[in-house]
Formats: structure tokens, C-alpha cells, sequence
């Protein structure tokens, strides 16, 4: 796979405290890589000031980005000391999620860092809308940062599909995998797999009293410890590092996320929009209000983004 060259980081515009450009930088001096800081501004009220003219609302935005250009330079300073480089961009924009992505696609960037928004008082994860868009419409890696140190050694936990033996499940356990592997070589990690499955139906056992409920579920975990066993062995990942448990995806992640005290989670996420979005979501935005470290969702191959021409 492709190395994290160029990595976007979305700035946190309400504190100089950035738990994610930090996470950039200590990514980025493992392969010397390009950091650009990115910061999307707006104020309603600049676009609504109808006695202006067009001129002078885009003179007073201007204003804006200048001061927040400013106040960006000084954020950066204390990340800047490790020696790399790091570019920064002020757009403004109505929406970040779309001005983040655009500018991801144009610039062709290969790994996109953002922090979540923790609550002091109750220390639970606040997860943005921006969060979600990010999720569901970036064509690249997104890396959501918590304030959950990196070790050497320390271990990345894939959350992988082996119920499925389809070219799109495959493909996409593989690419989970790869940046597994890319990140474990930087940081001496350790990568565990994990793979959920699907209890006894309990209409099943209540219809057919014959049904052998025990068998049937030591079958299912057979099946998916093969497969997840196969998996390992493909990428010489120890069978001790497998780990196959009864349960629904975002509740399996993060239990042996906990148990390992994981450094990172890797999982694998599809876009979805409009009425199924609602209703649905994502495993991974289920999972990453669960986990108390960072989390690496990885598209599909050939995934294209709405927002892309």
C-alpha cells in the first residue's frame, strides 16, 4: 500500500490544544511526511449583512481568514519543534466535511486526522456531524484521534469481515491489514485481528425444539476461526493474536479493545447517504463512541466519494 506521504489535519478551531496535529507529527517523523493544517471558518452574519456591498462582505471575510490565518501560524508552533514542516490552509466554508474533502481529493492526500470532541464533566465523546460526514464521504483513511498515547509495542486491533468470502470483503480485510502492517513496522506494534459472529437465532429455537442451539453456534465460531485463522496466516500474524467472539461488531471492537488496552482500532466503512444513513450508520460510528483510543477507518477500494466530480 501506499505510505502516508501527505496527511490533512482538521484543526479544533475552540482550543490550541490539537490532540490530532500532535498524531500527524508523530506519524510523520516515522516517514518524513507532509503536514498541512486545515481550519474552516464561517459566520452567518458576514452573509447576511445586506448593506454591504459584495465588495466589502468579501473584504470583511477576508478580515476573518487573516486573523484566523494568524492565530493558526502561533497553534502550529508548539508541533513545529520536532523539525517537519507544516503547511496551513484557512477556508471558509459552510460546511467543513465538504471543504475537508475537496481539498483532500485536490491535493491528493493520503491519510486525514481529526480529533473528537471529548466532554470534560462527563468524559464521554461527543461525535460531530462532521465526524460522521468524514466517515461516510472521505475517499481516503480517516484517523479519529483521542488523547490515548502511542507506545512502542503497543498494540493495533483490525476489526475484520471473514463471514463474507466475497472479492469486496476480501479486498477490504486486506487494505485494514496493510495499514496495519505500515503502522506496526513505524511503531514496533503488535496487530491482533477480531471478528464477530452472529449468535443462535433465537426464533430458531423457539420453532424447531429439535434445533441443536450448542451445535449449531460451535459450528458458526469453527467456521469463523478457520477463517480468520487463514486470514493471519496470509500476513504471518500469530494465531494467538486471533480473536473470534459471539456478538454484534460494535459491541465486540471495543470490548477487546478494552481488554487489550489497544493503541488504535482499524475497521473497515462504507458510505452510505440519505434515509438508510439515518437508520443505519456505520460500525465505526457506533464503535468509536465505545473505545477510549484512537480509530482508523479505511474505504473500500474504488470507493468514490459524493463529493467528487
Amino acid at each position: 500500500m501506499k505510505d502516508y506521504n501527505k496527511i490533512l489535519v482538521v484543526i479544533n478551531p475552540m482550543t490550541d490544544h490539537q490532540p490530532a496535529l500532535a498524531r500527524a507529527v508523530e506519524l510523520a517523523s516515522k516517514s518524513n511526511a507532509s503536514i498541512t493544517a486545515f481550519l474552516t471558518i464561517f459566520d452567518f452574519s458576514y452573509e447576511m449583512t445586506s448593506i454591504l456591498s459584495s465588495h466589502e462582505r468579501e473584504a470583511m471575510r477576508q478580515g476573518v481568514i487573516d486573523q484566523r490565518e494568524s492565530w493558526l501560524a502561533e497553534a502550529i508552533l508548539p508541533y513545529a519543534k520536532s523539525g517537519l514542516t507544516i503547511d496551513t490552509k484557512v477556508v471558509w466554508h459552510n460546511r467543513p466535511f465538504e471543504s475537508v474533502i475537496k481539498y483532500a481529493i485536490e491535493q491528493d492526500v493520503d491519510l486525514l486526522v481529526k480529533s473528537t470532541h471529548e466532554h470534560d464533566k462527563l468524559k464521554s465523546i461527543i461525535f460531530t456531524p462532521t465526524d460522521w460526514h468524514l466517515l461516510r464521504k472521505a475517499p481516503i483513511p480517516v484517523l479519529m484521534v483521542k488523547d490515548h498515547d502511542w507506545p512502542v509495542a503497543g498494540k493495533i486491533l483490525c476489526a475484520v469481515n471473514v463471514a463474507s468470502e466475497d472479492d469486496e470483503h476480501s479486498t477490504l480485510n486486506t487494505k485494514i491489514i496493510e495499514n496495519a502492517l505500515n503502522l506496526a513496522a513505524k511503531f514496533s506494534a503488535q496487530i491482533h485481528l477480531v471478528n464477530g459472529y452472529p449468535g443462535t437465532p433465537v426464533n430458531l429455537a423457539i420453532e424447531l425444539p429439535e434445533f441443536d442451539a450448542a451445535s449449531y453456534n460451535d459450528t458458526v465460531r469453527m467456521q469463523h476461526e478457520q477463517r480468520i485463522q487463514y486470514l493471519a496466516n496470509s500476513f504471518n500474524i500469530p494465531l494467538e493474536n486471533c480473536h473470534v467472539e459471539e456478538g454484534l461488531p460494535e459491541d465486540v471492537i471495543p470490548e477487546l479493545a478494552l481488554k487489550l488496552d489497544a493503541e488504535l482500532v482499524i475497521l473497515g466503512t462504507v458510505g452510505r447517504t440519505g434515509f438508510s444513513a439515518a437508520l443505519i450508520g456505520n460500525t465505526a460510528e457506533h464503535v468509536i463512541d465505545s473505545i477510549n483510543c484512537d480509530l482508523l477507518a479505511v474505504k473500500p477500494e474504488g470507493y468514490k466519494s459524493p463529493l467528487e466530480d
